[in-house]
């Protein structure tokens, strides 16, 4: 009708349309009116929450839990912290709900500064054969970009750790860390602690964890349920032959990791977190406020419970849109 009306054509030519369009024209004031009154009630707490909204796309943090996809590459990038870690959690591909409850807990934690630490946290499989976990994992890649495959058949205790520490000097020898961290996925990691911990230890020949007595040593190896050695002691580990050769890569991982680093005279700057570092008991009532990771969350209950213990939830805001105790 506005073409017509603002053609050259003779304005004799529709006489009913322009008599049509008048009225039409006079109610366009009135529409933008109705647009600038409505529109922002669509905001109001009857029809969405901008508070639950908040928690499920909070903000970035001081340290980075490697997000995925466009986010990433739009991140600014920023000087060089004190330190940087690489977290490598341990995981096997059917564990998908497992993976979810810990990228919320890495995601949820209070933010390390950014200019104090960078910490990258992987969740590390070895060659993922069923095709439906390829497809799945696959998934997970693209949306979290989180996910490092190694070359090995999945395992525990036959040489994933060794694969693991042997990759990440090759993989991020662009961009090194100062710290490599091995953990699993039944550990809660507090990272702000962690990372308090090591801004005051050397950057180089550091092993840190739960230290495992044997015979006169305090700290003869750390406990597998998360340990960090330095850049310079993976390095080695992936340049060692000596421990391939032996075929010494098959048994319980934490004792040979450190019977690897006792033989080489590697890793002599240790560090045990004990007690901050521990197992959760049967009745889950040893957690400690001072904790820096606890171990040993096998089930949602005790995942629930350390989240409870640690106020996880507290800043959850009220919304309309669920009820929680």
């Amino acid at each position: 009708m506005m073409k017509t009306a603002s053609s050259s054509s003779s304005s004799h030519a529709f006489p009913t349309t322009a008599l049509l369009c008048t009225p039409y024209l006079l109610l366009v004031p009135l529409g933008l009116l109705a647009m600038v009154l409505v529109i922002p009630s669509l905001g109001s707490s009857h029809f969405r929450s901008d508070d639950a909204l908040g928690v499920l796309c909070r903000g970035g943090g001081g340290y980075l839990v490697t997000p995925g996809g466009a986010a990433a590459e739009t991140k600014k990038v920023v000087s060089r912290p004190e330190l940087r870690l690489l977290v490598g959690v341990l995981t096997t591909p059917k564990r998908y709900e497992r993976r979810n409850i810990v990228r919320l807990a890495y995601a949820l934690q209070p933010a390390v500064p950014a200019g104090v630490a960078q910490v990258d946290v992987r969740f590390v499989f070895c060659a993922v054969a069923d095709p439906v976990d390829a497809q799945l994992v696959a998934l997970e890649a693209m949306r979290h970009g989180d996910i490092l495959v190694l070359n090995c058949t999945e395992n525990m205790n036959d040489g994933k750790t060794h694969e693991y520490l042997s990759s990440v000097p090759r993989l991020f020898a662009a961009n090194p860390y100062d710290y490599v961290m091995k953990t699993d996925d039944d550990t809660y990691l507090r990272v702000a602690a962690l990372v308090g911990e090591l801004r005051s230890k050397p950057r180089d020949d550091v092993y840190l964890g739960y230290g495992f007595a044997v015979g006169d040593d305090p700290m003869q190896f750390m406990h597998g349920m998360g340990y960090v050695v330095s850049w310079d002691v993976a390095a080695w580990v992936s340049t060692n032959e000596d421990i391939l050769r032996h075929n010494d890569t098959h048994g319980p991982e934490d004792l040979l990791v450190g019977k690897w680093l006792n033989i080489g005279r590697r890793g002599t700057n240790r560090y045990s977190l004990r007690p901050r570092m521990y197992d959760l008991n049967w009745d889950m009532d040893n957690f400690r406020p001072d904790t820096v990771l606890v171990h040993m969350l096998k089930d949602n209950r005790r995942w629930a419970a350390a989240f409870r213990y640690f106020n996880v939830t507290a800043g959850l805001q009220p919304s309309v849109l669920y009820h929680l105790p």
